[in-house]
Formats: C-alpha cells, structure tokens, sequence
C-alpha cells in the first residue's frame, strides 16, 4: 500500500494526537498518572518531549516535589558517562576518530537491537514537526545508513520512510541501494532511477555492472517495471542519446528475463505491437513459451515480407532475437529445412534494415533501408553451414577465410559467439585438443577485433572457460591451458576491453585461488605489449600488480633488461 507523505499528513497525525491528549485533560488525575509512569523511566529528563510533559503534568495540578525526585532518583546519566569514558579513551592516546567509531557503532547496534518502529512513529505526534535532531541525523553518513538498514527491516514504519525522503530530498539519493527502501515512494524511486540512469550513461568502462544495478532496481515489482520502462521509452525517443536508453530498456527485459520474470506483456504494450494483431499474436506466443515455432515464423516471415511490414522495433525484442541465434548457431538444434530461409530472414531483418520516419511526411510513414539485408542473409547462411556442422580445428582451418568474412556482419559474430560457446564449454574439448591456441578460440580473436560492442561476451566467456574446472587434464595442462586464455585476454585488453580484464586479474589476486604463476605469467605479457602514455584507471588497477613482491620479485633483474623497473620508472617520470 502506498502512502503519501507530506506535511499536511503529519499534521493531522499530531491533531488527532492532540484531541486525545484534551480528552485527558478532563480528567487531571488520569493525566498526571500518564505522566509520572513516563516519569519514572531511565533517563527521562533527557527525552526531547520533557517539556510537553512536564506542562501537562503543572497544568492538571501535579506537585512540583514529586516530579523533581522521581526525575532525579531515575537519573541514571547513561549518555553522560558514555561521554566521560570517551574522554577517558582519547586522554589514555586512543584516536579521537576511533573513539568516535567505537561509540557510533555501539549505539547503532543498540538501535537495531531495541528499534520500535511504533514508537518511532509517535515523534511525529508528539514534535507536531520534523524534529531538529532528525534533521541534524542525516546530515552524517553514519546515521543515515543506519536509517537505510532500519527502512530494509520495517518498511511499513512511516517515521523511516519520511526520513528516507528527507535524505533524498537533501541529495543523498544516490546513497540508497536498497531497493525496498526506495521503491515505497515514487519521489525517492525517481531520485534513485535517475541516478542509476546517469551513472550508465558515465560509465563505459563498467556498463554490465550498471546495467546490472539498474535492472536490479527496476524488476523490483510491477510497479517499478512498469514505471521505469514507460519511462526510459519515452527517453528513447529523443534523436540524442535515444539509442543508449533503447539499448538499456532491452538489457532490462533480458535480466527479467534470466530471473524468470514473466515482461512480455508488458513489453508488447509499450512496444505498439497491437495495431499489428497477426504479428502481436505471433510474437507473444512464442515469447511465453520461451520458443520458436514454425507455424508462428512463417506469420512473422509473411508480415515482414510483404509490401507494408510492421515496425522493425517488434522483433528487435532481446529475447526473440536469442532465439533466433540458438537455433541457428548452436549445435544440435535441428530445423525444418523448409522454414530454415524464413528464421535466417528475420534474424537478418531484424539487424541490418534501418526504419525510420520518412522526412518532410507525417510521422505514421517510414522509410526502410534494405541495402544490407540480402547480403547479411548470405553472411548468415554461410555461417551456419559452417557452424552446423560437428568439425574439428583441423577442418575448421579451410573454412576460416569464409568464416572470417562473415563475422563482419554483427549478428554473425554474435552467432559465432553462440557456437564457440557451445563447443568449448564442453568436458573433453581441451583433452581432445592439440594446438597451442585452439582454432575456435582464435576466432574469438577475430571477432573482437572486428566487433569492440562485441568484446564483453568475449570476455564473459573468457572468464567461465578459466575457472572451468579441467579435472580430466595433468595439473602442467592445466596451466598451459590457463595461460593460452590468459594470452585471449590480453589480446583483448590490445583491442580496448582494458578495464574489464585488468579488473578481474585484480580480482582474481584479491581472491587468492589462481596460481601465482599465472598472475605473474599475465603481468609480464602486459609489460611487454604496453606502452605510455598510461591512464590512470590503467594504473590504479595495474600497478599494485606490478609492485606486489610475490608477483615479480623473480621478474626484477639489473640494467635493461627490467620490465618492472622500467614501467615504474615510466609512471615516476609521467608523474613529474
């Protein structure tokens, strides 16, 4: 359930409050009872509402020497001595940073521990108003991520989600990463978005890990999904930048997608699909059941053949477009030879045909680009041909120059991406195999070098095949094995995908479960394919590498002949 939170609201809260507090009044002794059982509690004469209540407890004819002894006798100064022993602390040479941690942290856990969020919300009934210590609170990161983890535990207290909004309000939207926390307010949830927006957009160097925390927050709920996707659709619109936010709205329903998050229809009502009916219907049979049919291609096939084809943007859903490519390009899906031109069509339409408004019409006409579509339909059947059938690296030589041709097509590379895959993720395909670079895996060379858009997945790829686990091989090949990937993520690192590998070299070293060897083996094949000027990205994540002792202390020698020296000496004279 959502609920409003403005001002007027906690008014109300505090007026009705206050009626009950009149009713009280009428009855002095029930009143001045109320107050001496508040009274009595530990440390009370250090409560904000004191005050209130030691004008109720006068105004009903309370005596002033009680009130004085019970505030007294239950004065047990607990914030006080927790201030002295601080004190004591810094006095005895421990760090006034320190001391300060130590209390914070001691009165977080005590928070967590006794946190009503009830009574939280009658701070608003009693202040009638924002408090000035809640203002003062979010104004240190320390009690405003205590304020994040109270808000994950008690999302239904309205004292926390208030406070949420005013951190948000103040600018710290960025500093909320729990999405429970922000989807409860649309204000804090666009806050959150947009920062998730923008930080994709910054980022290139890390666009999977932004995609990822965007496509995290926004499959939160329905009304996250819905709200984000009409959203970045109507961003996608605009003529700069629009593509990029396509381009995010389709990375979306893919991580919907892979957590078994039923979007389709959804996106079939964003996308415009239902002035297209026969198409609509066909595209979301198959996107429900998560496969292809040939009765439901040869619709789309026909639609899209004919002289008034619907908008391209109807089969260029991800999920289709995945599709198509396994059944293509991975091995062992068997299709009807008879429908096979019709899936090469649309996986080719659906890539190389440009649709756009026609100019100086009315906007309802387009103008389509075909230019590219027979040719990208040849490049895919070729590939295929090759792909489909079982080869190993020996026969795959004679057709790499085909092969190769083909790949400058996008689509096939993406295909050829699927295939490899396929093959080398494969128990046996390292025990079977002879060459110091399996064929299959220097054409992953070529593909990301023809295709830099292309470079994440190799990379994605990379990674599983080195921490596969190879058991069937001797632990030498193992290592040589290994190091022959190593050699395809430097090759990759060469191309651009810089800070993605160097990022999980560090990682791996962080980690601690990959051979040392092969750490170092890494860092020396860099050493020796590098040159400056260097980046500072390049060097946050390299040099510690570099000057870490157990990676290339064997490596330093004396005069030339110093790879390490040499590049640390480099960086000393960039840095001057």
């Amino acid at each position: 359930m959502e609920v409003e939170y403005d001002d007027s609201g906690w008014q109300a809260r505090a007026k009705a409050q206050n009626s009950t507090e009149e009713m009280h009044e009428d009855n002095p002794q029930k009143t001045i009872q109320e107050c001496l059982e508040r009274f009595l509690t530990p440390d009370y004469i250090m409560e904000p509402g004191i005050f209130t209540q030691l004008k109720r407890y006068f105004q009903s004819g309370g005596s002033p020497e009680e009130v004085i002894s019970m505030l007294s006798e239950n004065y047990k100064a607990v914030a006080q001595m927790a201030n002295l022993l601080a004190e004591w602390l810094i006095l005895a040479g421990v760090k006034v940073t320190e001391v300060q941690a130590m209390v914070e942290n001691h009165l977080k856990e005590m928070i967590l521990k006794s946190f009503d969020p009830k009574k939280a919300d009658t701070i608003f009934t009693e202040e009638g108003e924002t408090p000035d210590w809640l203002t003062e609170m979010i104004d240190h990161y320390t009690w405003r991520s205590l304020i994040y983890r109270l808000a994950e535990e008690y999302p239904d207290c309205l004292m926390l989600n208030f406070t949420i909004k005013l951190i948000s309000d103040a600018g710290f939207q960025s500093e909320i990463t729990s999405i429970s926390t922000a989807a409860q307010q649309i204000e804090v949830f666009s806050r959150v978005l947009k920062t998730a927006i923008v930080k994709f957009l910054n980022n290139p160097d890390d666009v999977h890990g932004a995609i990822q925390e965007c496509a995290r927050m926004v499959c939160h709920g329905q009304h996250t999904y819905v709200y984000s996707q009409v959203l970045i659709q109507v961003l996608s619109q605009e003529q700069k930048g629009g593509f990029n936010m396509k381009r995010l709205s389709q990375e979306i329903i893919k991580y919907a997608l892979q957590n078994n998050q039923n979007v389709t229809p959804i996106t079939m009502a964003l996308n415009g699909s239902a002035v297209y009916p026969q198409a609509c219907q066909a595209l979301t049979s198959m996107l429900t059941r998560n496969t292809l049919n040939p009765a439901d291609i040869t619709v789309l096939y026909r639609n899209y053949s004919g002289t008034d084809p619907p908008p391209i943007d109807l089969i260029r859903n991800p999920q289709f477009l995945e599709l198509l490519v396994d059944a293509l390009f991975r091995s062992g899906v068997k299709i009807n030879p008879e429908h096979k031109p019709k899936y090469m069509f649309l996986l080719a339409y659906a890539s190389a045909v440009i649709d756009q408004p026609a100019k100086k019409r009315p906007l309802t006409e387009r103008t389509l680009n075909k230019e590219e579509l027979k040719s990208t339909i040849q490049a895919i059947e070729k590939a295929h041909a090759i792909c489909n059938v079982d080869q190993g690296s020996t026969e795959l030589i004679a057709e790499l120059q085909t092969l190769y041709n083909c790949i400058k097509y996008p689509v096939v590379g993406v295909g050829v991406i699927r295939w490899i895959e396929n093959v080398v993720m494969e128990p046996s395909y390292f025990k079977l195999s002879t060459d110091s670079c399996p064929t299959h895996l220097a054409v992953l060379d070529e593909v990301a070098a023809v295709h830099p858009t292309l470079q994440q997945q190799i990379l994605f790829l990379l990674i599983r095949l080195f921490e596969s686990k190879q058991d069937e091989l001797e632990i030498l090949v193992q290592l040589e094995m290994k190091k022959m990937i190593l050699d395809r993520m430097v090759n990759l690192l060469t191309r651009g995908c810089v800070v993605p590998v160097l990022r999980y070299i560090k990682q791996c070293c962080a980690i601690e479960d990959t051979d040392i060897s092969l750490i170092r083996y890494f860092v020396t094949e860099v050493l020796e394919t590098i040159t400056h000027p260097y980046s500072p990205e390049f060097v946050q994540l390299f040099l510690p590498m570099v000057e870490n002792e157990e990676i290339t202390g064997t490596m330093r020698g004396e005069g030339d002949n110093d790879p390490v020296n040499e590049f640390i000496g480099k960086l000393h004279w960039g840095l001057l």
